[in-house]
């Protein structure tokens, strides 16, 4: 059983890495079982409404758990669904799992004045409780140990290199060359980093979010998109000339992926995400000059982008959720049994 605060009709990396992985999972014979937000009645999340929060009553996920009597229980989210799971699971004492998608202790400091050590320890506290966290890349593995997340492991993502293609290219009848952004449009990810770099041609963004109607007005030179998926989006980034992604803190972007399977030389900060898909040189230029980067990721051959993306993918990363699951169930990663009663005797590591 699944269990994710963020679901459709959210456009996002942990919604798009959730959705192909169960797509796999069920695919291959698992039984799969999803609890997710419009199964209950939401409110809007505080200063980004497009985001609905559950209101689960007292109950409610605790039946849906005894219902299914899942052999494993993953908690995709930290949200009222994944609270309330967590419960769950530690009052019935079953093994779970996490995910650690969101730097929430990051978003939260560029909204309110919240200590980032405080959010930490709740985080902490949340996932610790679990046999295994869960996380994109090695070097946000480590960063979580410094800060006390005692069952951290990597788990890679996917691409779907079908879709997201060189092929797609055609004429965006925009001045080149085109610098591309996609992603959610919020404070978060530090758009203003990339908009107001001296650049060359268009400066080109994908998106939604709170933050478009701000940033259209203050930005009248740059071309607004709004959101696109499918064969639309699939051209827009092989039609581009560079991605650049100005977050600081994500933890690994999918969309990286998507531009380079399209060919889409990355321009980027060497932060976490774009540091460990881009570790070896291939595929973009990372700078903590962002327009420098910019300007260096056109000399990129678009083939090396492609090859880069090749080693990506979605069913890699399905057998990878499998073998973290399977070691959810080993002795070393439990925590201490006074304190987490499991009920593992028949059962099997399965979703």
């Amino acid at each position: 059983m699944t269990v994710t605060d963020a679901w459709h009709p959210q456009i996002n990396g942990v919604v798009r890495t959730t959705e192909r992985l169960l797509e796999r999972l069920d695919a291959w014979g698992n039984e799969t079982s999803l609890i997710e937000p419009s199964q209950f009645s939401t409110f809007p999340l505080p200063s980004y409404p497009d985001i609905r929060l559950s209101l689960p009553r007292p109950g409610t996920v605790a039946l849906r758990i005894a219902q299914a009597d899942p052999d494993h229980v993953h908690i995709v989210t930290e949200g009222p669904l994944g609270l309330a799971a967590r419960r769950v699971c530690l009052a019935q004492g079953r093994v779970f799992t996490t995910s650690y998608h969101t730097r929430f202790p990051e978003y939260l400091r560029t909204r309110v004045a919240f200590p980032v050590s405080w959010s930490y320890a709740c985080l902490r506290r949340f996932h610790n409780a679990g046999t295994g966290t869960f996380v994109s890349t090695p070097s946000l593995a480590s960063e979580l140990r410094g800060r006390g997340f005692t069952k951290v492991r990597a788990w890679t993502r996917g691409v779907d290199t079908a879709l997201f293609d060189p092929a797609h290219a055609g004429d965006l009848d925009l001045p080149r060359p085109i610098f591309l952004y996609v992603g959610r449009v919020a404070v978060e990810k530090d758009l203003p980093a990339f908009l107001d770099l001296d650049l060359p041609g268009t400066k080109l963004v994908v998106g939604d979010g709170p933050s478009l109607s701000a940033l259209k007005a203050r930005y009248p030179q740059v071309v607004f998109l709004g959101s696109r998926t499918g064969t639309e989006l699939a051209r827009l980034y092989a039609s581009s000339d560079v991605f650049v992604f100005p977050s600081r803190t994500d933890t690994f972007g999918i969309v990286l992926l998507e531009a380079l399977a399209s060919g889409l030389p990355v321009a980027a900060y060497p932060v976490t995400g774009p540091a460990d898909v881009l570790a070896d040189g291939q595929g973009g230029v990372l700078s903590h000059d962002l327009r420098e980067a910019a300007l260096a990721a056109l000399r990129i051959p678009r083939a090396a982008c492609r090859q880069k993306a090749l080693g990506y993918d979605w069913d890699q990363c399905a057998r990878m959720f499998l073998d973290l699951v399977k070691t959810a169930y080993a002795r070393d990663l439990q925590p201490d049994a006074a304190s987490f009663p499991f009920r593992t005797a028949g059962r099997r590591p399965a979703l």
